[in-house]
């Protein structure tokens, strides 16, 4: 007895080599809900926030190096970005923004000990001007995009 197989699928290509990154990260979630994408996106914010707090204060001989406070840009508009592939309103797009700035408010206050983990220096303003504005710009321009560009006369 012999099975019948349909090799058409496996004989076409994927539309182009220069698929879009969004594309894959929709095809490679197909399937789970829009909600438990954001919700895991929205903690790995506060971890990707955790981890710069934990960073911000490195140095490299005597020399400060806020390396993580100019990552977090580009990381929480991966996060937005992320988001915008699972739903395009701006409300949902702030979702890991705001987890991300909720845990920057945590971490800015004072800790059980006493202590606080972000201080109020050059480097932790840093931190929050790349970790909130650059998103926020992004999703202004999201928000502000024509729908029906202008024709041409």
């Amino acid at each position: 007895m012999t099975a019948a197989v349909d090799d058409s699928a496996a004989t076409t290509r994927a539309p182009g080599v220069r698929a879009r990154m969004g594309k894959w990260f929709t095809a490679a979630v197909n399937g789970i809900p829009g909600p438990v994408i954001i919700a895991v996106l929205m903690l790995d914010a506060v971890i990707a926030l955790i981890l710069e707090v934990l960073y911000l204060p490195l140095y490299i001989g005597a020399v400060a190096l806020p390396i993580t406070a100019l990552l977090a840009g580009p990381v929480n508009l991966a996060l937005v970005w992320a988001v915008a592939t699972v739903n395009t309103r701006l409300s949902v797009l702030f979702l890991p923004v705001g987890a991300w700035l909720a845990a920057f408010l945590i971490a800015a206050s004072r800790g059980p000990g006493g202590d606080y983990p972000l201080r109020s220096d050059l480097p932790t303003l840093l931190l929050f001007l790349c970790g909130a504005v650059v998103p926020l710009v992004y999703m202004f321009m999201v928000a502000n995009q024509s729908k029906h560009p202008a024709q041409k006369k």
